[in-house]
């Protein structure tokens, strides 16, 4: 469980606004000092940013910046995480949120011995277990097969699969509750073009049903896909915005351009602050190699 040290809630603002201006969208997640420390090393540094409701926002930076720690303080799984984090209305990690949040690692999460429908049928009696909900869970089952396109699959064993298909089984479980927010940690690794622009459809299918999607990625064109985003580096964000701005922020075409302009701004200010904290790379799973290029506009096969 979270251990987080005592916040405020924020407050509303205290000005009412004319009736012509239309509310602030709503926020799915919010944070404020977000922070995680992993011994002697600060993996994200006192975050403050916003997920707007029905909304696919792109986590973005290069390996080892902190995106899967922070995905993982979202969902709740994360130790050691101080400042104020509230998912859904609710802190990260409270036990309402477990069948509203879908949550998709790097591995997939299936077993290799049963079938795919057997995997989505076994994960369906967790979520929903009994004979009142046996109908509700055919359902289930049935519908989360055919949004990633493993009908013409459903029988075969998983172990037989491909790494791609295998993705989209572990994908399938998480659809099964049909959650108000989904977390995916760099779903499209190593898949061909024509699956991700596949998957990429049915993430905004998705959230044109009204389903929060936050997606980690270092792939740049990703970021052309998403509605909003949080560009990372050494645990901190760069920046927070919409690609078209970001682009019209920085003066450039491409937003790995405009990444890689904030990475050279950001550098400078560090450098001339002689603060060199920074520096430090704190890791996620896989750490960051400092001589390969900051992003990637191809995934390399795994």
């Amino acid at each position: 469980m979270m251990n987080y040290e005592p916040g405020a809630a924020p407050t509303a603002p205290t000005t009412h606004p004319s009736p012509d201006t239309p509310p602030p969208p709503t926020s799915a997640i919010a944070a404020r000092d977000l922070t995680v420390v992993r011994g002697a090393r600060t993996v994200l540094r006192a975050l403050d940013f916003t997920v707007p409701s029905g909304s696919i926002t792109g986590l973005l930076g290069p390996s080892g910046c902190g995106k899967t720690t922070l995905m993982r303080a979202v969902v709740g799984t994360q130790a050691k995480v101080t400042g104020v984090l509230d998912v859904l209305g609710h802190p990260a990690g409270d036990p309402s949120l477990r069948p509203r949040i879908g949550y998709v690692t790097q591995a997939p999460s299936v077993y290799t011995d049963l079938t795919v429908r057997q995997n989505l049928d076994y994960f369906a009696a967790v979520l929903h277990p009994g004979r009142a909900h046996r109908d509700a869970r055919r359902e289930a089952v049935t519908r989360a097969i055919d949004d990633v396109d493993l009908t013409s699959r459903a029988d075969a064993l998983a172990g037989a699969l491909s790494g791609g298909q295998r993705s989209r089984v572990s994908l399938a479980v998480a659809l099964l509750g049909t959650p108000d927010l989904l977390v995916l940690d760099e779903p499209t690794v190593g898949l061909d073009p024509v699956l991700r622009r596949d998957l990429w459809g049915l993430f905004h299918r998705l959230a044109g049903r009204g389903t929060t999607i936050l997606i980690s990625s270092h792939v740049m064109d990703e970021a052309e896909r998403c509605h909003r985003l949080l560009l990372m580096r050494d645990g901190r964000i760069l920046a927070e915005d919409t690609p078209d701005a970001l682009r019209h922020r920085t003066g450039t075409a491409t937003v790995e351009e405009a990444f890689l302009h904030l990475v050279d701004t950001d550098r400078a200010d560090t450098d001339r602050s002689g603060d060199h904290a920074a520096d430090e790379h704190p890791t996620d799973e896989r750490p960051a190699d400092k001589t390969a290029a900051p992003l990637t506009t191809e995934e390399a096969p795994r």
